[in-house]
This record gives structure tokens, sequence and C-alpha cells, in this order.
């Protein structure tokens, strides 16, 4: 075989751009199943690369499914059915995962120096309901230092397994079975289904370009409802942004209505055009303010962090995690923390928001008038906004074309208010998976255009 590949500037490592130029000319059908591959020192001499990047991106692809290795014999390409095995059968951009390249790259050396610590052992035993006090420090300096939150004190911090326990303990504190938690009418869909268990309902609240409408929240807890559940800065799903006074407003509603607020901040890393300040800097005494490290270091660290009012509340979720798992993880906890103070979280997020406008601006320009553009052209997600019926065509459509989108109610709290369909393009493996993906999903977008024409014929 004299497969020779093209290595494109879509990924930062030779190894990477070779795994991507591997999974494309199989994508394209450039490689078809069976296909015999070179032999590592003739792939490797042909491109000027080490061998070694050859047998590491063979065996990474062996792992992805696809291809297959017999000692003795070479390396073949995976025949499709093989590769849907083993999950790779298709793009999956319904998970708002960041890429990870520039994390997974710091890990081994970041561990591998954790381990020579003299004090690792200490992990293995129960931590404070709040988290180590190292740890609180370190994540309040660096919500400090990354402006999502100046006031961020460490004595009110609460490092927790991830936000979506964040969330949990804030409405558990503030809700009871039978409340109704208000937020966007498009919103998280964790936020469902966390008020399901709790046996809240959800009041989906109508929005405009900026997000959340104050007139909307002021009736909607004129009825009653006392708790908001809002993503301010680059609102997921639709990307928008709440302006300096708009914040000032809910925040006054709330004082003015006895309301409490659980503002998740997540996405505010990828805002870079100076962000207003947070709801819980103008209302600190009724806002639960969530944070965390998934959007940009990968949510198998399970960080996040939770700070809360300065009252008897923050001591009664302190008795809550005594209460449900005793002492939070410390492992993914000291490992996001060893990044911050060591720089290399400055360099993963610069990275991270490098790639992220790439993959923005590239999503942009293949779907173009379908697209609702972002307050900040490295968001993460992207929303699609279209009629309830035809997003769930289009969804259809990418997934018998192989890719899996959010499914359109999941995030959808009112769909008489807002509907649409959610891309998430950090999912995709890198730039060239995400193209092939677009291009799909304009595809699906092209088809509704069709049959509504043909309809009118």
């Amino acid at each position: 075989m004299t497969w020779t590949p093209t290595l494109q500037d879509d990924a930062d490592t030779v190894s990477g751009r070779l795994l991507s130029a591997l999974r494309r000319d199989i994508a394209e059908g450039r490689l078809s199943p069976g296909t015999r591959l070179p032999p590592h020192r003739d792939l490797a001499h042909r491109l000027g690369i080490g061998i070694g990047t050859v047998t590491s991106v063979y065996g990474e692809a062996a792992r992805q499914g696809l291809l297959t290795a017999t000692v003795g014999r070479g390396s073949f390409v995976a025949d499709a059915v093989a590769r849907s095995d083993r999950g790779d059968g298709g793009i999956d951009l319904s998970r708002n995962v960041p890429p990870l390249g520039s994390a997974q790259r710091r890990l081994p050396a970041t561990l591998a120096r954790l381990a020579r610590r003299p004090d690792l052992g200490l992990l293995l035993d129960y931590a404070p309901p709040a988290g180590l006090d190292a740890h609180r420090r370190t994540a309040a300096s660096w919500l400090r230092r990354i402006g999502a939150f100046p006031d961020a004190r460490a004595d009110r911090l609460i490092v927790t397994t991830g936000a979506q326990q964040a969330m949990t303990l804030a409405f558990d504190i503030l809700c009871a079975p039978g409340d109704a938690i208000m937020t966007e009418a498009a919103s998280y869909f964790g936020v469902r289904s966390i008020a399901q268990a709790g046996g809240q309902a959800t009041i989906g609240l109508a929005m405009d370009e900026e997000g959340l409408l104050p007139d909307a929240l002021d009736r909607a807890a004129a009825g009653g409802a006392r708790v908001l559940y809002t993503l301010p800065t680059l609102q997921n799903p639709t990307g928008r942004i709440m302006g300096e006074q708009r914040r000032r407003d809910i925040a006054a509603i709330a004082r003015r209505r006895d309301l409490w607020i659980v503002e998740d901040d997540l996405y505010s890393i990828y805002a870079t055009g100076g962000t207003p300040a947070p709801l819980a800097a103008h209302a600190p005494e009724r806002c639960f303010y969530i944070h965390g490290t998934s959007k940009v270091f990968g949510p198998g660290l399970r960080t996040g962090f939770l700070i809360a009012p300065d009252d008897d509340r923050f001591e009664r979720i302190l008795r809550l995690i005594r209460a449900r798992i005793y002492a939070p993880a410390t492992m993914g906890p000291t490992v996001a923390c060893q990044w911050i103070e060591d720089g290399s979280a400055d360099e993963i997020v610069a990275e991270t928001l490098d790639e992220m406008l790439a993959r923005g601006r590239l999503a942009i320009e293949r779907l173009g008038a379908a697209a609702s553009p972002p307050a900040d052209p490295r968001c993460p997600h992207l929303w699609l906004p279209m009629p309830e019926l035809e997003a769930e065509r289009v969804t259809a459509r990418a997934l018998r074309a192989g890719i899996t989108l959010t499914p359109p109610s999941a995030p959808v709290i009112d769909p008489s208010l807002i509907s649409g369909v959610r891309l998430c393009l950090g999912a995709a493996a890198d730039r060239t998976e995400l193209g092939l993906a677009l291009d799909r999903i304009a595809t699906a977008l092209d088809s509704r255009r069709t049959e509504a024409a043909e309809a009118v014929i």
C-alpha cells in the first residue's frame, strides 16, 4: 500500500495530524475497509517523521476501532461494522465537552510530578466537607484571576464533585417538593432532571438577545416561584451574554421579590471580550454561584466550585454533604489545582480558546444563516433556531448520516417560546472531524429546505 497522507494543520502535534489524516481518509473513502496500511518504518520515512510517532498513531487508531492489527501481517482498515461496534461509527456532537488535547498532553507529566509529592498519601484520607483548604484557596484565586468572580472568597467556597453536584446542593437547600424553579426558556437540560428528582417543576422564561428578560422573571415571581437558575454568560444553549444593566435589573427584581438565584457561570471562561460582573457580585446575599473546570480541563476531573451566601445556608450545605457523601473526592481537584498553581491552566485555557475560535469560525462558515452566532465566537455551543418539528427532522437526518446531536427537546423548557438544535463544537476529535460533521448537518438543513419547497409545489 502506497498511502501517503496529507497532514493538515488541524492538530497541535504530528501524531495528532497523522491520526486526523487517517480518520479523514477512512471517512472520505480513500482508505476502504480491509486496506493494508504501510509498515511503520516505510510511512515514517515517507513523511519524514519518527517511527515511534507512526507506531503510536497506529496503536491509538486500533484502540478507536479504526484499524485491526495482526502480528506478522500488519495493520488493516477495520470494516464499518467493527468501527460501529466500538462506538466509532459516527460523530457525536451532543456532549458539551471541550477539546481535550491540551489537557491530555499535560496529564502524564502532571501525574508523575504529583507522585513525587511526599504528602500524596494524605489524599487517601477523608477531606473536610467543603474540600481541602488549599484547594479552596487555589480555586478562589483562580476565579479572581480569570475575572469570573473578582470577589471570590475561599471561606465561602465549597469544592464539589462537578458543577452538577453544586446545582443539586443549591436546589436541595432552597427548594421543597412542589416548588418551581425558574430558568430560561431553553437551558441546561440537567436543571430539569434535578428538579424532577426533587419533585419540583420548571418554568421557562422568555429571552431576547441578552438572555433572560426581566419582565418575564417579574411575572413568574408574582405567581409564587422563588428560585431562579440562570446562565448569564454564553447561555447554554443559545450562546447569549447578559449585559451589565440587565444583570442589575435581575438582581433588583430578586431583592424586591425575595428570590434566590443559582448562577451557572461555567462558560464565562470562553467570553474574552470583558464579561460583566456576575449576578453574585450584585446580589451576594441571595446568590449561589457555580463554576468549575469541566468546560476547559475536561469533565473527568469532576471538580466544581460553589460559592454560597454568607449565612446559615453555607453550614446547611456542609451538613448535607456529610449526610450524602461524607467527604468530597480529592484526586481530581488536586490535578486541577496543580495546573492552576504551576501555570499549566493558563496554557490550557489559551490553547483551548484558540481551538474553539477556529472551530466556531468553521461552523459559521459551513452553516451560514442557519446558525445564530454566539456573543463570543469561542463559545463551545452553537444554536440553530428553527421550528420544533423541523428541529426533530433535522436531528433525525443528521443521525442517519452518522451525526449525533442533542435531542431538540432536551434543552427546551418552554417550546412555545423557543426551539432549535444545539451543536457542541468541542466534542469532535479535531477540526477535520468537525468539518465532516458540519457538512452532513448542512446537508440535513438543505433537505429541510428542499422538502419545504416541494410541499409548496
